[in-house]
């Protein structure tokens, strides 16, 4: 450390990282492992720590530190200038918002998950939609407790995103959905189909293997880090203990597959993050775009192309010898990069997954502003899917209680899905143009040296570089959607569209 004041600082945000980790468990134990009559005993629990957290994170010497290593500016963009900047952001916005407020959020984002949980089995949005205009107030009053109560939602999408707001996050949707939906129309309408009823029947146990041999060949340290069963598939932890989960249908075994090479890349690039700097801003992630980017540039660049299946077909024909027998190898590649119509988000293909994704932003946009009411959500979600997909959920389970991002208050989360997917395309330009012969290493079942550029590239910085800065470092050039068109028209196309003749 450069001085005792910083070594002091960091000693403290680590301690409170701790704290903050230990909740994390707390959670990520609620959605595996926890009983479903204990409910009620870990939201309590999780209240206390919430609370304990913030306690620890607005230690009032953490602002003593701050003021004084803010006295004699430290270089720009040493460790210290940006373990300084990203602290203070933190260090004020946590001591705006009353213990009381902190611990009625912990409270409710663990009761309305619950309440999501059953309002979505039982297809009933009156049931959550209590705990949704809950989520929503609390929302309100949190962007107000940090003096954004005009633009709240310019709040949330700068806590996932920090930099963007909702004008620049509106121009790129724009952008894409004028290029995507024709695009999407064409797929659709197109007398090629990939085949019904191919993959069906597949052994848990059999999924359950295969899955772990493909996330540990992409590079997965199953020493720091472990993957189970859960409702909905995600990740959490950090570079010293990354949880993932996934879930498993017999009759939908790419399902379990892609969503944990989804989560996988998550994973590695919370491996990926300096261990030495956990608990501070050197050992976090940039936000959530560059994070989705991660997980989507394995799971769809990567472990959709033809170079993958080169390696992993036989092994996934090994695995499931009866299933596979009378299938093809373009069939089954047809099936692996399938494109249909399906309301359902983390079902649908990477084609039409992101006018999923701008469905949610308009609506957030729209609660926000007070154009759109809680009530009015089922109609307004049946509304936006009908203009955007060309269908409507059958029920609101299979519609707006879909996800359980709000049941947690997490409005403004959902945009990073897409901008992270426009940043993979970006990235994987990148690396193609500096590694033109990589898709080669795939077929050999090897990894290695693009997770090595990704950690150079992206993980070993931490915070160093907001979003659109790290964006143009590595790609050379502003965020855009314009590579995302080009890459699922280069991929997709000679699929569904061969030229005429």
């Amino acid at each position: 450390m450069s001085s005792p004041a910083l070594a002091s600082l960091v000693a403290r945000l680590k301690r409170a990282n701790t704290l903050g980790s230990v909740v994390g468990l707390l959670q990520w134990d609620e959605q595996v492992n926890l009983p479903p009559a204990s409910s009620d005993r870990r939201a309590a629990q999780l209240t206390l720590l919430a609370e304990l957290h913030h306690r620890a994170a607005t230690d009032p010497e953490i602002g003593t530190l701050l003021d004084r290593l803010e006295q004699t500016p430290a270089p720009a963009g040493s460790d210290e200038a940006v373990i300084v900047r990203h602290a203070r952001r933190d260090y004020d916005r946590l001591t705006k918002l009353p213990v009381e407020f902190v611990a009625e959020k912990a409270a409710l984002d663990s009761e309305a998950y619950h309440v999501w949980t059953r309002a979505r089995a039982e297809s009933d949005f009156a049931m959550f939609a209590p705990y949704l205009q809950r989520q929503l107030d609390l929302a309100r009053r949190e962007a107000a407790y940090l003096g954004h109560a005009d633009r709240p939602y310019d709040y949330f999408l700068d806590r996932f995103d920090p930099g963007l707001n909702e004008v620049q996050v509106e121009g790129l949707f724009a952008e894409l959905r004028t290029g995507l939906v024709p695009f999407v129309r064409e797929i659709v309408g197109s007398p090629i189909k990939a085949p019904e009823g191919l993959l069906t029947g597949f052994p848990v146990a059999a999924q359950d293997a295969f899955l772990r041999e493909v996330t540990a060949a992409l590079g997965f340290d199953y020493q720091r880090g472990r993957i189970d069963v859960a409702v909905h598939p995600f990740c959490s932890g950090d570079a010293a203990d990354t949880r993932m989960t996934t879930r498993f249908k017999e009759d939908q075994p790419l399902d379990a597959l892609f969503s944990a090479i989804h989560e996988t890349g998550h994973g590695l690039y919370e491996q990926g993050l300096p261990l030495a700097w956990l608990g501070t801003p050197l050992g976090e992630a940039v936000g959530m775009a560059i994070h989705e980017s991660q997980s989507r540039l394995w799971e769809n660049q990567v472990s959709r192309s033809r170079a993958f299946w080169r390696h992993f077909e036989p092994r996934l024909r090994a695995a499931f010898p009866a299933r596979l027998d009378e299938v093809s190898s373009e069939r089954l590649y047809l099936a692996i990069n399938e494109v249909g119509l399906t309301p359902i988000r983390v079902e649908s293909d990477e084609v039409t997954y992101n006018l999923h994704i701008i469905l949610r932003f308009e609506i957030e946009r729209g609660l926000f502003a007070g154009r759109i009411t809680v009530g009015e959500l089922p109609a307004v979600w049946r509304r936006l899917s009908q203009e955007l997909l060309g269908l409507e959920p059958a029920n609101d389970g299979q519609g707006v209680l879909q996800d359980v991002h709000w049941s947690g208050g997490a409005f403004g989360y959902f945009p990073s899905y897409c901008l992270g997917n426009m940043i993979a395309a970006q990235l994987w330009v990148a690396v193609r143009r500096a590694m033109p012969d990589l898709e080669e290493d795939f077929a050999r079942g090897d990894f290695t040296r693009l997770l090595a550029w990704l950690r150079s590239s992206i993980h070993q910085h931490g915070k160093r570089f907001d979003t659109r800065e790290l964006v143009r470092r590595v790609a050379g050039e502003e965020l855009s959607p314009r590579h995302l068109l080009d890459y699922l028209r280069e991929r997709y196309a000679p699929l569904y569209l061969p030229p005429k003749r």
